[in-house]
């Protein structure tokens, strides 16, 4: 049974979750704010649920010795180390939707609050003023909103946009033309938005692509009398060059709820008139936490218990369904990638993956991701479909994927090709109708062969003699094999061999066979079946 630590707080439904599915659970919410203690204990868990305290960091990962998935309730990861956790080989989950409505909710408050000086408004008022003619605001009826990233949280704030009778502009590389249209927004270039927006919100992730992109120089060239809402992520304006162009009066207005640096007990934007600041409450909404708690058990459960990924950061996502159909062809890919990783000597300089037919259209980020592992576990054992493609980039490896139609007799195979310094390998593999993974071609031999744990691979002249040889020498030693394959070209040229044994073959065994002299290779193979 598979056992989670929750070290944050979580909500009982949450982790009574756990339970109703099988997973053994341990509920300790201090936990994560005693990171000795936490590194003491982590190694008995196969996963990991937390909200913002806990720091999933190197130090922890390396005392993991069983976690398999770290799950955040939450958007935010900046307290996960993605890179320590991949190389670890460690599934980062994230919960994108389930403080969405909330997030979005949060930002056009904000906006509304900055519109009508809201907080300034409510704390004169409370002070015992009646300052109604210093508290002019604006409407938000007809005026343009720019929107920079227009994804899942981004889309919602559109669509209340809507409902307030604005215009609104989206800026996201990542938006099409069909889903602008679908969503009811005009899609801009960046510098289009900054000039015709009367209001900008931001929605999208901290990354080196969206770190200060309203800088200075981007503040310079915004539309005057603008208001600037950020409940997103702290870093992606700069805070500095904000407030001095509110202080000249260049900026109308900001609403904040993130910050450079968080906890925000210092910032050039506090006590600035017009400048409405939270303490990052964007997802703090009973709802938000209730459904995000609940995401994340399920998520987690569904891996531990069925190998279903759910909005992984670190791997592709494969939902429940479709690891019901593929697992199959996930295995194949695996054994595929584990034959050439054996067989292959050489450093590897390149993984091309060819997917034919019907396996053509499944998530071919998953199946490269097995083949990967698959190959890199001949070296290192410890890799998984999570490790092995961080690995890989970091060894230089060229991966490449094709596509292509059904092109022979098969409803559906996968042709791996590994590319050495002197030399190509291949290998093709389908599934066949009784869900068990087959070889069907090795070196460009046609075979059927059967995948067991223990297998032999042996290549040889094709004479006579061979497979008497080989039975001999093997029947002599005390070696049964479970299924027998034979494959050559062409009369007179190389045949191979591929042996499915009871147990793994012996060094005396392999000895033996290369001292019959017929024997130009003898290859031991394991794989995980």
């Amino acid at each position: 049974m598979p056992k989670v630590l929750v070290s944050d707080k979580l909500s009982e439904t949450a982790v009574q979750i756990f339970r109703d599915r099988g997973v053994e659970v341990d509920y300790l919410p201090d936990l994560g704010k005693d990171k000795d203690r936490l590194a003491e204990v982590i190694g008995q868990y196969d996963g990991l649920a937390i909200r913002s305290a806990t720091k999933v960091t190197e130090k922890l990962l390396e005392n993991a010795a069983n976690l398999k998935v770290v799950g955040r309730a939450g958007i935010g990861v900046d307290n996960v180390d993605i890179p320590a956790a991949s190389k670890k080989g460690v599934i980062v989950m994230n919960t994108p939707f389930g403080n969405s409505v909330t997030t979005a909710e949060h930002a056009i408050a904000m906006m509304f609050a900055v519109a009508r000086q809201l907080p300034e408004a409510s704390a004169s008022t409370h002070a015992g003023k009646w300052e109604k003619n210093r508290f002019m605001g604006v409407e938000l009826f007809n005026k343009t909103l720019g929107v920079i990233g227009a994804g899942n949280i981004g889309s919602i704030v559109i669509d209340r946009a809507h409902g307030l009778h604005m215009k609104v502009l989206a800026y996201d590389p990542f938006l099409s033309e069909e889903r602008a249209r679908e969503i009811g927004v005009t899609k801009v270039e960046l510098d289009d938005l900054l000039a015709k927006a009367d209001f900008i919100t931001f929605h999208v992730p901290l990354t080196d692509k969206t770190r200060n992109i309203l800088s200075r120089e981007a503040i310079a060239r915004l539309k005057p009398g603008v208001r600037i809402i950020n409940c997103a992520r702290g870093g992606l304006v700069d805070e500095e060059a904000l407030a001095e162009a509110l202080k000249d009066g260049r900026v109308a207005g900001a609403a904040f709820d993130v910050f450079a640096v968080e906890p925000a007990t210092d910032s050039p934007l506090f006590n600035l008139p017009n400048v409405v600041v939270t303490p990052h409450l964007g997802a703090s909404t009973s709802e938000a936490q209730e459904n995000v708690a609940i995401q994340v058990a399920e998520q987690m459960a569904d891996y531990l218990l069925t190998g279903a990924v759910q909005n992984a950061l670190n791997m592709p996502s494969v939902t429940a369904e479709e690891a019901a159909v593929m697992g199959p062809w996930i295995a194949l890919a695996g054994h595929l990638g584990a034959f050439v990783g054996q067989m292959t000597d050489d450093p590897i300089k390149a993984i091309n993956v060819l997917y034919d037919g019907s396996v053509s259209e499944m998530n071919l980020n998953a199946l490269n991701a097995a083949v990967i592992a698959g190959v890199m576990k001949a070296t290192n054992p410890d890799v998984n479909m999570v490790s092995a493609p961080v690995i890989a980039k970091e060894r230089g490896i060229q991966v490449s994927t094709t596509r292509q139609d059904k092109a022979g007799t098969f409803e559906g195979y996968i042709k791996l090709t590994v590319v050495t310094e002197r030399r190509e390998r291949s290998i093709a593999g389908t599934v066949f109708s009784d869900g068990k993974p087959r070889f069907i071609q090795i070196r460009g031999i046609n075979v059927d062969a059967e995948i067991g744990e223990h297998m032999l691979y042996t290549r040889n002249k094709d004479v006579p003699g061979v497979i008497g040889a080989l039975g001999m020498t093997l029947g002599d030693l005390g070696v049964n094999i479970a299924n027998f394959t034979l494959g050559r070209a062409a009369s007179g040229d190389d045949a191979i061999a591929i042996l499915y044994l009871d147990e793994p073959i012996s060094d005396a065994a392999l000895a033996a066979l290369q001292g019959t002299g017929k024997f130009l290779q003898a290859r031991r193979l394991q794989f995980e079946v």
